[in-house]
């Protein structure tokens, strides 16, 4: 899991569309958090701080600890909307979290020891089916990624999530069937060459059965 990451946070008095606008224009983002059985809270944030995680790919991943005017709530955020035009954040939900918390979230999956997949060296093909895998876990468990180590795949080989070791308590939601997370193809060049053979035979049996 990676390190709660503190988050400062102002209060908004008001909620609608109007009081969301002048937060906007004053350079803020707002927001709200809910859940774990208490008050949602509106609050407004620097765009900056967003930004930044979103660039980390781990936004909707990370447990923050927002500091809003004194009190301290840990949250993952659940929605974000952009606007139409300009792209910026223009609203972001929180779920408000504890240690008891399960929650269902998509972690992207990180592709290990390519160099020493045979069927890659051969200048086989990563065919990645799943940049991420759907799980369920506690909040305070939450891994950063899921590690999908390719040592030893030959080509025509596939890599399925029995293939990975999963932190304790943490589940795929698909349980009915051992999905593919990749699979190693042959490069263009080799499924040319065995498509030729294959026609090459065709003809030469043709031959034969001509004769």
């Amino acid at each position: 899991m990676s390190d709660v990451m503190a988050v400062p946070a102002t209060i908004r008095e008001r909620a609608g569309k109007g009081a969301a606008r002048a937060t906007r224009r004053a350079g803020l983002v707002p927001s709200v958090i809910y859940g774990d059985g208490k008050e949602p809270v509106l609050i407004a944030i620097d765009p900056r701080i967003i930004t930044k995680e979103l660039n980390k790919g781990t936004f909707f991943t990370n447990v923050y600890e927002i500091d809003a005017a004194g009190t301290k709530h840990r949250a993952i955020a659940r929605d974000l909307q952009f606007h139409p035009v300009t792209d910026q954040p223009e609203h972001v939900d929180f779920l408000r979290v504890s240690s008891r918390t399960v929650v269902t979230l998509e972690i992207p999956v990180n592709f290990m020891n390519e160099e020493k997949s045979p069927g890659l060296k051969r200048g086989g093909v990563l065919n990645v089916v799943r940049h991420t895998v759907e799980v369920s876990c506690r909040a305070d468990a939450i891994p950063e990624t899921i590690d999908a180590d390719l040592t030893g795949l030959e080509v025509g080989d596939s890599f399925h999530i029995s293939a990975v070791s999963l932190p304790d308590g943490v589940t795929p939601t698909i349980t009915d069937r051992d999905f593919t997370i990749a699979t190693v193809a042959a490069p263009s060049g080799l499924r040319s060459s065995e498509a030729g053979a294959d026609d090459s035979e065709g003809e030469g049996d043709a031959a034969e059965d001509a004769a």
